[in-house]
């Protein structure tokens, strides 16, 4: 029988945690063609851990503690790298552990992924709980991903992924860098559902504006390669313009695409595949639930 394993980071939110838990075993209950295990990566947790008691219909629970806190996209790179290593999945579903990935849609990444066994499955947002201003500022992070990178990536951490592409994935140095980025790099094909962003269990969310801009470079910098070929190309035909138009404002947005692909190139730098190895490193000890 296949074996999916759940991989969730967590930092301080234990009571989400415990909640999201108690969410997956009721939707995995009546799910009998697999077998479901789960590795929970504490990103080094200032708040003491409750007593965690292994959900009824996962096999076994696997609490991975880290010795400092890194954030949760190399939490997810760490936990992708132990899983490849490991060789013991089918497959993994990613999902962050507060509730705004909706445990009710395990089910329809599962039945996607029994049509199609040999494809990864991605959750693409089609409704987000943001304000409206999130809402606009996310759509012009999305349209400028596409005007720089040729790509559209409308989907995060939630999704499930073939061992054969986290095999593919886990050691490219992006993936410390962007997940979702990394994702639609390195895997042509891929399987969609359609998803709704949900709500925190406990307290508001927590993807601030500055949030929004630093996943928004940490994206679009996976593609540096092809951003430095758009970005001469934009200031090649800004140039053309100007020589007919003479306009300022012309070369103002010229000076703002190199500062752009300055911030870019800074961003690129945290692209290293050595820091997923020295992650190894960064383990305090691993704890495994059976009960």
């Amino acid at each position: 029988m296949k074996k999916i394993v759940f991989l969730m980071p967590v930092y301080n939110d234990w009571d989400s945690l415990s909640k999201l838990l108690n969410e997956i075993n009721s939707v995995i209950q009546n799910i009998t063609d697999y077998k479901f295990e789960c590795i929970i990566v504490n990103d080094a947790s200032l708040k003491k851990a409750p007593e965690i008691k292994k959900p009824q219909n996962i096999d076994y629970l696997k609490i991975i503690n880290m010795k400092k806190n890194r954030g949760h996209a190399r939490c997810i790179a760490y936990g992708l790298r132990y899983i490849s290593a490991k060789k013991d999945h089918d497959y993994a579903i990613i999902l962050d552990s507060d509730g705004e990935d909706r445990p009710v849609e395990i089910e329809s990444l599962i039945n996607k992924l029994k049509r199609d066994p040999e494809t990864s499955v991605v959750a693409s947002r089609v409704k987000r709980s943001e304000s409206n201003i999130f809402q606009i500022l996310y759509k012009i992070h999305k349209f400028i991903t596409l005007i720089f990178t040729g790509k559209k990536i409308n989907f995060g951490n939630y999704c499930c992924l073939t061992i054969k592409d986290i095999n593919l994935i886990s050691n490219k140095g992006s993936l410390w860098c962007s997940f979702s980025g990394t994702i639609k790099k390195y895997i042509s094909n891929l399987n969609e559902i359609y998803s709704n962003r949900g709500l925190r269990f406990y307290g508001p969310s927590k993807m601030s504006l500055f949030n929004l801009i630093v996943h928004s470079f940490s994206i679009i910098a996976v593609f540096k390669g092809i951003v430095f070929f758009r970005s001469a190309v934009i200031i090649i035909i800004l140039s053309f313009f100007y020589n007919f138009f003479g306009s300022i404002f012309l070369i103002l947005v010229q000076i703002l695409v190199i500062l752009f692909n300055l911030i870019i190139f800074v961003v690129s730098l945290r692209e290293n595949e050595s820091e997923l190895i020295k992650s190894e490193e960064n383990v305090l000890n691993e704890n495994i639930i059976t009960h």
